[in-house]
C-alpha cells in the first residue's frame, strides 16, 4: 500500500448530496501496522505520515486541514456544537454544526462511526459510538443537539459506517448484565458464543437506538472492520495479533 493508491471512500445515498465519507485504510502514507490512511494523531505512527493522511482527507472533503474538526474521544454521551475551527480538541464523542465549510470527523477502529444530516435544515452531526457511548445515549444526545440547532427529528438521516460485526465481537456475560441494567430490550442484541462467551451486535444495537429515537432513517453500511484487514483497521484484530498499536479510520461529513 502506498501514497499513490486511491482513497477508499464509502458513501451513502441517504446523506447525498452532502459531502461525506467513511474512509478505508487505502491510499495513505503510513507503513507497518499503520499501512495506509491512519488518521489517528494519538497513535504511535509517525506524525508526518498522519499529517499527510489527514491532508488527503481534507482535500477529499474540499476543506482546509484546520477545518477537519475532531475530538478527544472518551466513550461518553457528550456532544459539542461547533461553528468555527477548534483550537483544542474537546473531550466528547459527538459534534454538531450548522456552519458550512466545517468537516466533522470521528476516528474509529471497531466502534461505530455515525454520520447524521438534516439536509433541509442544513444541520449535520458525527458521533463515535462504542458500546459504552451507545449505551450512555450518545446517539440520542447527538439528535437532540441537532434539533436544538434547527433540525427536525423526522428529517434526520443517520448512517453507521464500518464497525465490528456480531460474529467477530465476543464478550463476557458481564457486558450483557450492564446492558440489561440500562435497557431490558438489549438482550436481543446478544447471541450465544462458546462457553459463557456471547456475541454482541454493536451496529444492531446502534440501529435500534437510532430508530427508537424517531428519525427519518437509520442504516449500517454493513462493513465489518475486524474481518477485512486489507480494507479496515481494527483494534480487536490488532490485539489478537499482539500488535503494538493500530491505525484509526476516519469518517467525515460537511455542509
Amino acid at each position: 500500500m502506498n501514497a499513490a493508491t486511491p482513497l477508499d471512500i464509502i458513501t451513502s445515498d441517504s446523506l447525498a448530496p452532502l459531502c461525506h465519507g467513511f474512509f478505508g485504510r487505502a491510499g495513505g502514507a503510513s507503513s507497518g501496522v499503520f499501512a495506509g490512511l491512519n488518521c489517528g494523531p494519538g497513535s504511535s505512527d509517525q506524525h508526518e505520515a498522519v499529517r499527510i493522511n489527514r491532508g488527503k482527507v481534507a482535500q477529499a472533503m474540499s476543506v482546509a486541514p484546520e477545518a477537519l474538526l475532531g475530538l478527544h474521544q472518551v466513550h461518553s454521551a457528550d456532544v459539542v456544537t461547533v461553528d468555527a475551527p477548534l483550537a483544542d480538541k474537546p473531550r466528547a464523542d459527538a459534534l454538531v454544526t450548522a456552519t458550512p465549510g466545517l468537516a466533522l470527523t470521528i476516528l474509529t477502529a471497531d466502534c461505530q462511526p455515525v454520520l447524521f444530516a438534516d439536509r433541509e435544515a442544513q444541520v449535520i452531526g458525527a458521533a463515535h459510538a462504542g458500546w459504552k457511548g451507545a449505551l450512555a445515549g450518545v446517539l440520542e444526545a447527538t439528535i437532540d443537539v441537532m434539533v436544538a440547532q434547527g433540525a427536525e427529528r423526522g428529517r434526520i438521516r443517520a448512517v453507521i459506517g464500518p464497525s465490528i460485526s456480531q460474529r467477530c465481537y465476543e464478550v463476557g456475560p458481564e457486558l450483557l448484565d450492564a446492558f440489561m441494567a440500562e435497557d431490558p430490550e438489549a438482550a436481543r442484541h446478544f447471541a450465544q458464543g462458546k462457553g459463557d462467551r456471547l456475541l454482541f451486535d454493536l451496529p444492531g444495537f446502534g440501529l435500534a437506538r437510532l430508530r427508537a429515537a424517531g428519525i427519518a432513517s437509520a442504516e449500517w453500511t454493513r462493513h465489518c472492520t475486524y474481518s477485512d484487514p486489507g480494507r479496515f483497521f481494527s483494534y480487536r484484530r490488532a490485539t489478537h495479533a499482539r500488535e503494538a498499536d493500530y491505525g484509526r479510520l476516519i469518517a467525515a461529513i460537511r455542509l
